[in-house]
């Protein structure tokens, strides 16, 4: 038997006993909160809260899209801003070390990617997706 196989076991102790912390820490902080915690009903708990404002109308009341069209695009720009970072660290050494027809496709294709991202804000401009009416 290859010495690497008789400290296999051994080598699950590790996981095995952060498996059980986190679990007896989540079963610690329920139990806790059921003891220590208030237990208090009344009209007051069953009453709708909303960052301390009385809610007004239907809970059932429909959302203009656009509020979601504006998160969308949101998440779009945040997704594009992380595409970013590896560009920038590959960029800077390919410019430096590489051939200038290399650096000049890295610049074009970070410029055709800007390009779309302002087609699309463009596009959701257009559409009125910004004004707040």
């Amino acid at each position: 038997m290859p010495p690497d196989m008789e400290d296999a076991p051994s080598n699950w102790l590790p996981v095995v006993l952060l498996i059980i912390i986190g679990v007896g820490f989540v079963v610690s902080n329920i139990v806790a909160s059921l003891i220590i915690g208030p237990s208090r009903t009344g009209p007051g708990k069953a009453a709708t809260y909303e960052s301390g404002m009385v809610p007004v109308g239907d809970t059932r009341r429909r959302f203009n899209v656009r509020f979601y069209i504006v998160a969308m695009i949101f998440l779009v720009i945040d997704v594009d801003i992380i595409f970013f970072y590896p560009w920038a660290t590959i960029f800077a050494p390919v410019v430096r070390t590489g051939t200038p027809q290399q650096g000049a496709a890295l610049l074009i294709s970070l410029l055709i990617f800007v390009a779309l991202l302002l087609v699309a804000y463009a596009y959701a401009w257009g559409k009125g997706v910004f004004r707040w009416d």
